[in-house]
């Protein structure tokens, strides 16, 4: 049975973690002081900032010095931290996005895509499913990532972004949410994630799950109780259960 909409996970699942962690985040560690400096009094990093210092736990009144150089300076210590902790924020998403948007429209940065991805998007796609992606990074981020692949331009692919505005990956209320704004039931979806407590929060609103298992993948204890594949071409939906 072909699903309505396939959700799909980034990291782990359409592409390596090791692209993200060796070079995504790298770039944005060695670009983030003069990518601040050159755009602080841009109204896209502005529009960071108060969710910035919510991902850090302060109140943004007062937070920052009226120096920019010293309010610069607060604010990458504070995006170094939370990439320290490997922390799901979203502002720090949301910045991080800004700064891969010059890496990826440079051609400093070309995102990795398993080489099976392309081909079984196309084939769903044919079938008459429609492709979405839910993602820790920020919407702009992956507008970014599959507008510039390995294998071309993606994005005309995808009916839908989500973030983690919508909530969080591990919540199944985030899953529903999804669900409402495509207009499709829960159980018409299979979501394809890397991350066991994303699948089972996805289970948990009805949804069907595959797990993703790629080179480079956090191991699994016990991958028994999901539906698991090496690879897209791989997927049989006819195995996927809902609920």
């Amino acid at each position: 049975m072909q699903p309505k909409c396939i959700l799909l996970d980034i990291e782990g699942t359409t592409s390596s973690i090791s692209f993200v962690y060796d070079v995504m985040f790298p770039f944005v560690r060695e670009n983030l002081d003069p990518f601040l400096a050159e755009n602080w009094r841009q109204e896209a990093v502005a529009d960071c900032l108060p969710l910035l210092a919510e991902d850090i736990g302060q109140t943004f009144s007062g937070w920052l010095p009226s120096d920019d150089a010293l309010a610069q300076r607060v604010v990458a210590n504070a995006v170094i931290g939370l990439m320290d902790d490997d922390v799901k924020a979203t502002g720090l998403k949301k910045l991080q996005g800004q700064i891969w948007k010059s890496g990826f429209e440079s051609g400093q940065m070309v995102a990795h895509v398993y080489e099976d991805v392309p081909e079984a998007i196309e084939h769903w796609i044919s079938a008459g499913s429609q492709i979405r992606i839910y993602s820790s990074g920020s919407v702009q981020a992956q507008k970014l990532f599959f507008g510039h692949t390995v294998a071309g331009d993606l994005l005309s692919k995808f009916a839908g972004h989500y973030d983690t505005t919508i909530g969080s990956k591990k919540v199944s209320a985030s899953y529903s949410a999804i669900a409402e704004d495509a207009g499709i039931s829960p159980a018409d979806f299979v979501f394809v994630s890397d991350v066991i407590e994303e699948l089972q929060a996805a289970r948990e609103a009805g949804m069907g799950t595959v797990l993703s298992i790629r080179p480079g993948n956090k191991s699994i204890d016990d991958p028994s109780d999901f539906v698991s594949v090496e690879s897209f071409a791989n997927i049989d939906f006819d195995t996927v259960c809902t609920g």
